[in-house]
């Protein structure tokens, strides 16, 4: 459902939005979606970790039932069937059960993990479904249901000031547990043998994770609804993971995205005519981990290019400096290299038309090669790094031969590959096992 509907937008409206200025209703939605955001993006990735996205996106479908019964129990006690905590309530009694019931698939079947989640998952929607259909004719219940679909898709404009308190309550707790628990939680997600072994009670960490899980999507149904509450849990870590490896830092960028993703999701619907909030704020989850794909320095699109290429640009300059020293030692055409020798190389080493003279460009401007006429001449620079290379490329073929009793004819290859990655301390390894041999270095 849309929030405030500005007739046309200027740029004081977005700062008056963005800067919580835009009424108590728009503030309190912008603050609650931060708050889920942040503790689904906390809670994530362990889910992730753990590899329980799934199970996550089962506790979500599986809410429906919950709802619906609850809106039955308490419309036939008299009570409102349409109060928010009896609902919720509802909602996390049918998400654990849900649960119970992944494992107990698991445990006493041969099923595999994605078969009981695919079978929770569809049963307990359909039930949710069936029962949806059965509250919606008067003749069935004399209460009025309206409002039980937006459970389903979500209603964040519903949200008020005391849900608001709801999801920032929920966030601390997330993060409360998350840094209590750290160490343990950390190990059961990456080594649950090791975690045995040592004595932590595995079993209760999981249970304690998809409590989380659980309490997570039960307090993100009203905003985003049940069917795309699995996007607030997933997508914050997995963008995060493109930007670190250490789980610390992984935390923090995930809870960050996720806040940011509710807010400016939020923020965005209150601005946009008849945007519905909770796909605006999936969509802006979707747009952080678009931009993290491409652009995170540690796993994104184009700084792996730029790394990759970078190493195929030193790979090719190490191997023509090779090649460059041996034409070098065996004295031909005074150690001049011609530039037909070199265009001929780049054919045999299958370089594309543009490497060869960025490799050229790239070995001048370090000062390994300079030109001369008729060709490319090594400086002493590039003369000592084209014969360490060749060395390295005889220990390594030395050693396969010695110690693995690969055949001459069939070393080269991995000598080629090897060469380029042999640290100073792994080739006095290699001279000192070769020596121990009695093979001369």
């Amino acid at each position: 459902m849309a929030l405030a509907r500005p007739e046309t937008l200027s740029i004081g409206e977005v700062l008056e939005v963005l800067s919580f200025h835009g009424g108590y209703n728009t503030n309190a939605v912008l603050a609650g979606s931060a708050m889920l955001g942040l503790a689904a993006g906390v809670v994530g990735v362990f889910a992730l970790l753990r590899r329980r996205s799934l199970v996550a996106d089962a506790i979500g479908h599986a809410t429906l039932p919950g709802i619906v019964i609850a809106f039955l129990v308490a419309a036939s006690m008299g009570a409102s069937g349409r109060s928010l905590p009896v609902l919720l309530l509802g909602a996390a009694v049918s998400g654990v059960l849900a649960v119970l019931c992944i494992f107990g698939i698991l445990r006493y079947t041969r099923l595999r993990e994605d078969a009981a989640i695919g079978i929770v998952l569809g049963v307990f929607f359909g039930v949710g479904v069936v029962l949806l259909s059965y509250v919606q004719r008067p003749e069935n219940v004399s209460a009025s249901p309206a409002g039980l679909r937006h459970f389903i898709y979500g209603q964040t404009a519903a949200m008020r000031a005391g849900d608001a308190m709801l999801m920032a309550g929920i966030a601390l707790s997330a993060v409360i547990v998350t840094a209590v628990l750290f160490k343990e939680l950390a190990l059961a997600c990456f080594n649950d043998d090791y975690a045995r072994v040592a004595g932590f009670p595995v079993s209760v960490l999981d249970g304690l994770m998809l409590g989380l899980v659980v309490l997570v999507t039960v307090a993100g149904l009203q905003a985003v609804g049940l069917i795309l509450v699995i996007a607030l849990l997933i997508i914050p870590p997995v963008a995060a993971r493109l930007w670190t490896d250490r789980l610390l830092p992984l935390m923090l960028i995930s809870g960050g995205l996720g806040a940011l993703s509710g807010y400016i999701g939020a923020a965005t619907s209150a601005l946009l005519p008849r945007a519905p909030a909770g796909s605006v704020i999936v969509l802006c989850g979707g747009a952080v981990f678009v931009a993290s794909l491409l652009f995170a320095p540690r796993h994104g699109v184009v700084a792996t290019a730029s790394r990759r290429a970078i190493q195929r640009l030193r790979i090719a300059g190490e191997h023509l400096l090779e090649a460059a020293h041996e034409h070098e030692i065996m004295r031909k055409s005074e150690g001049v290299i011609p530039t037909r020798t070199i265009r001929a190389m780049e054919r045999l080493w299958g370089w594309p038309v543009w490497l060869g003279p960025m490799v050229i460009a790239s070995l001048r401007r370090q000062g390994y090669l300079e030109r001369n006429s008729g060709g490319y001449e090594l400086t002493s620079t590039g003369s000592a790094r084209g014969a360490r290379i060749a060395r390295n490329h005889r220990l390594w073929e030395q050693y396969l031969q010695t110690y693995a009793d690969v055949a001459p004819g069939h070393v080269d290859w991995s000598a080629d590959t090897v060469e380029h990655v042999l640290s100073p301390e792994l080739v006095a390894e290699l001279e000192a096992a070769l020596k121990a041999k009695g093979v001369r270095t």
